[in-house]
């Protein structure tokens, strides 16, 4: 079984300042972001977009993944402690954020950016969505698992992808005081157990297997808005996959049908990326 590193969260300090990799790797996701969009424009992938337009987008994309990351992560998961203390939801920097949150605060920017240049909506999704997938999986490697949050589900002691998290420690315990006969030898021997690092799954499923097919499907002209339907339930699928290996949050467990809140939150992606890719095409059939 493999351990967890136990990363240093804070990656350089300058006197009073720390710069923490849960930063560090938004930061990585935005530049990637603006890099993957100068290439699109390039090679003339981005219709009437500018660099100058890319670089005003970044600001609202910025905007609404901090503000409607850190609200999703309030209001989906832990809406009573936030409540109850609410200088709480200032720390940014600590981390929890909502995928879910941040995509309908990005959603909100691309609405209120494509009406400040009079442009279609989807003519805006179909050129971001491309541009999001390598931000994700940077997130999910060098914030979440860096940070050895977000950790997976119990799993076999001698299976090869098994990690014990420190950080997991308690919820370890119960487990053990839970299920003795199972745990007790394994605890005993490395002081946690075996887990799954769903966040390396996450990277891979959300961040690079996606990119690579909503990047290859959007190299070729596509109907309008079928690029966006792409990313759209692409990832929820991913998502929906990932969430199997992962823990559920502690205050929330599995709900309903034995899903999590993320399967939950990722179901209606699946269901309107598969409607939406349909509708489009048969948009461009009845035009033509």
């Amino acid at each position: 079984m493999w351990i967890h590193p136990q990363f240093d969260p804070v990656a350089l300090s300058l006197g009073p300042i720390a710069i923490r990799w849960y930063a560090l790797s938004y930061i990585v996701g935005f530049v990637l972001f603006i890099w993957l969009g100068r290439y699109r424009i390039r090679r003339n992938e981005g219709g009437v977009w500018t660099k100058d337009m890319l670089d005003d987008f970044l600001t609202w994309g910025i905007l609404g993944v901090i503000a409607g990351g850190r609200l999703g992560f309030i209001l989906f998961y832990q809406p009573a402690y936030y409540f109850s203390h609410p200088m709480e939801m200032l720390k940014v920097w600590e981390g929890g954020m909502s995928f879910h949150g941040g995509f309908l605060g990005v959603l909100a920017a691309m609405w209120l950016f494509a009406r400040k240049y009079r442009l279609g909506f989807w003519e805006v999704a179909d050129f971001v969505a491309p541009l999001v997938p390598l931000g994700i999986a940077v997130v999910r490697f060098g914030g979440n698992f860096v940070n050895g949050e977000l950790w997976g589900r119990l799993t076999r002691s001698d299976a090869f992808w098994a990690m014990g998290f420190p950080q997991a420690r308690e919820a370890d315990a119960a487990a053990v005081a839970a299920d003795p006969a199972r745990w007790q030898a394994v605890w005993q021997q490395f002081q946690v157990l075996p887990r799954h690092p769903s966040q390396l799954y996450q990277a891979a499923l959300e961040g690079l297997a996606l990119f690579v097919a909503v990047w290859l499907f959007s190299r070729h002209p596509r109907p309008t808005g079928q690029v966006a339907m792409v990313f759209l339930g692409g990832y929820g699928l991913c998502r929906f996959i990932a969430e199997f290996a992962r823990e559920p949050d502690a205050h929330l467990g599995l709900l309903a049908m034995s899903l999590s809140m993320g399967q939950w939150l990722s179901l209606p992606m699946m269901i309107a990326g598969v409607a939406g890719f349909v509708y489009f095409g048969r948009a461009r059939k009845t035009a033509a």
